[in-house]
């Protein structure tokens, strides 16, 4: 297990600047997933600490070895970094048995057979694969191609292994499996992960913590998956992190009246937070399940789509000119009845907040 260290990184693309002053503590033994939108800077981090990618400024450390130094002039081989790495596919070699997969790097780096064969007989013990050994990867799925590939990167790297995008090829049952077999892997190993991903769901399944990433590469926030769902420091993050709904709204004398388009509603439940810069345009957020049917609430709205998902009904309503969406659980739905398509009823917002509205672009 090895602590990860980003001290002010920074890095560009010709004028492009793509990372800057970035900084993040990754602690030994968790898996700790990076989460952001495609271009954010997610896989340049990556390469940077693989050492495929030079920083302009910063330091990276491994422990209290310090692999990368821009004023002290280190740059540690990319080969004796001893990170593993995880691709999106996988990248296990077709004409080489999974145990030659497995002990590629080993044989790479002249450890002693007898040694080598122990080594990957552990990991393969260890994702479950020991039966399929002599199987070429045509005869393996991809659930297990990706447990070759697992596999390959502990035996090179106990202490730190970096996923990119592992799981994304997989169908969706695949994912949720694989996600949990992820889970085990590392709880037995004991491995520091860094899981990069754009997929908020597999990250809040997965992660011990995540780190979220704007789209000009900064650091929103860090914390558990309690934290940034129950305390996002920002509107981006709100609305990166699970689905949510925005409603315009206006203060005036200390009432609040939400401005949906067509028709205004007076708000009484609204409370706008003390320290709310009421000099701004202002907009409510609120997720889904955080919305509630009450035929009693003056907020009217009616239902446009109704959608049965096993566990929860999805709706979509109108109020005034702007949808919502709407999650009810099923024990709900069972005590209070399931809303039809075309029925007009009220709605109260139960947990929300006040963020500026965001700029249209002329």
């Amino acid at each position: 297990m090895s602590k990860v260290s980003f001290r002010n990184i920074s890095f560009k693309y010709g004028q492009n600047q793509i990372l800057k002053d970035f900084s993040l503590d990754i602690e030994s033994g968790e898996i700790l997933c990076l989460v952001g939108p495609s271009g954010c800077g997610k896989t340049t981090l990556v390469r940077c600490l693989l050492g495929l990618n030079k920083p302009d400024t910063g330091e990276i450390y491994v422990d209290d070895t310090c692999i990368f130094s821009a004023t002290r002039r280190i740059n540690m081989a990319v080969e004796r970094r001893n990170i593993g790495i995880v691709f999106q596919d996988y990248a296990v070699w077709p004409h080489m048995t999974v145990s030659e997969n497995v002990g590629y790097s080993l044989k790479k780096r002249r450890v002693p057979k007898a040694e080598t064969a122990q080594r990957v007989k552990e990991a393969l013990a260890m994702v479950n694969m020991t039966e399929y050994a002599n199987h070429l990867p045509s005869q393996l799925s991809g659930g297990q191609q990706q447990r070759v590939a697992i596999a390959r990167a502990l035996v090179g790297n106990g202490d730190i292994i970096v996923m990119d995008e592992p799981i994304t090829n997989l169908d969706a049952k695949l994912r949720e499996q694989m996600l949990a077999e992820i889970r085990e892997i590392q709880r037995k190993s004991g491995t520091t992960v860094l899981y990069i991903t754009h997929d908020q769901q597999s990250a809040l399944q997965l992660c011990d913590r995540m780190a979220i990433m704007e789209p000009d590469g900064h650091l929103c926030q860090l914390g558990t998956d309690e934290d940034i769902i129950l305390h996002p420091a920002n509107r981006f993050t709100f609305e990166f992190i699970g689905v949510s709904n925005f409603i315009p709204v206006e203060i005036a004398g200390g009432t609040v009246t939400l401005k949906p388009g067509e028709k205004d509603f007076p708000w009484a439940d609204g409370k706008l937070p003390a320290d709310a810069d009421t000099s701004k345009k202002l907009e409510v957020g609120v997720r889904p399940n955080d919305i509630v049917f009450d035929p009693q609430s003056p907020l009217r709205v009616t239902v446009s789509r109704s959608v049965f998902l096993g566990s929860e009904y999805d709706y979509f309503v109108q109020l005034g000119g702007r949808e919502l969406r709407i999650q009810q659980n099923t024990l709900d739905a069972a005590k209070y009845g399931v809303m039809k398509e075309g029925a007009e009823t009220g709605i109260r917002l139960l947990n929300y907040r006040f963020y500026p509205a965001k700029e249209v672009s002329a």
